[in-house]
């Protein structure tokens, strides 16, 4: 569904609240998705400006993108950690537990995170919800052990499904040519076992549960941008 100019309006107003976390001389992580890529657009401008900085980018399309927009692309050979790393989420859930991986590219995006002294996610307040599991939770596996992780899945609770390719050539598959289940459910009431459960699957590359992991969120409404921390409630 095509989002609305509100929407469009609030995750922009996201993604320029994201820029003050970003100073001269920082290795910045690209995200991926709708406002990751505002986000890119913004701080391409910056670039352009004058300000200092390298990306390391979470996915093929992130990284083409900075590139067209100037930005200094680095990588995991040259430094070890990133200074902040903005990124979108599907879901934020209280304790800004979150899923991600609705476009695709949650390895990368979880690698990069995972490197990061501060992850910050920028999105729209459609995103937050008071559990997570309304949208499907997606699982990255190695293609040859997509029926043994379905199977598993399934006695999780979860119900499964191979993502398609929007061009209608077949599954699609991720940067690294795997396999995206994604698993439908009646809502993940404990986010921590569940990715515990999972992962210990032989065959799963990753999932897209992101749990304590993101130092802050930048929620856009019609109010405005606020920030969530971990411990806020709402």
């Amino acid at each position: 569904m095509p989002e609305s100019a509100q929407q469009h309006a609030a995750k922009l107003a996201a993604a320029h609240a994201a820029l003050r976390f970003v100073e001269p001389g920082m290795v910045v992580g690209l995200g991926s998705g709708t406002t990751a890529t505002l986000f890119i657009q913004l701080l391409g401008e910056r670039v352009q400006q004058g300000l200092q900085i390298q990306g390391i980018a979470s996915s093929d399309s992130s990284e083409q993108l900075g590139r067209s927009l100037g930005i200094p692309i680095t990588s995991f050979d040259q430094h070890r950690s990133i200074d902040v790393a903005i990124d979108g989420a599907d879901e934020v859930a209280p304790g800004l537990a979150l899923i991600k991986g609705g476009g695709g590219k949650l390895l990368r995006e979880k690698i990069v995170a995972s490197a990061s002294k501060r992850f910050i996610i920028v999105a729209d307040d459609t995103k937050l919800v008071p559990q997570l599991g309304r949208f499907p939770l997606p699982v990255e596996v190695i293609r040859m052990a997509v029926p043994l992780v379905t199977e598993r899945l399934v006695t999780l609770g979860l119900k499964p499904v191979i993502r398609q390719a929007k061009d209608g050539s077949g599954p699609y598959l991720t940067d690294e040519g795997n396999i995206l289940l994604d698993c439908h459910s009646d809502g993940i009431a404990d986010a921590a076992k569940t990715a515990a459960d999972i992962r210990a699957i032989v065959g799963v590359v990753e999932h897209g549960l992101f749990l304590n992991m993101a130092e802050r969120v930048l929620l856009a409404g019609a109010d405005g941008v606020r920030e969530l921390t971990a411990g806020e409630r709402w």
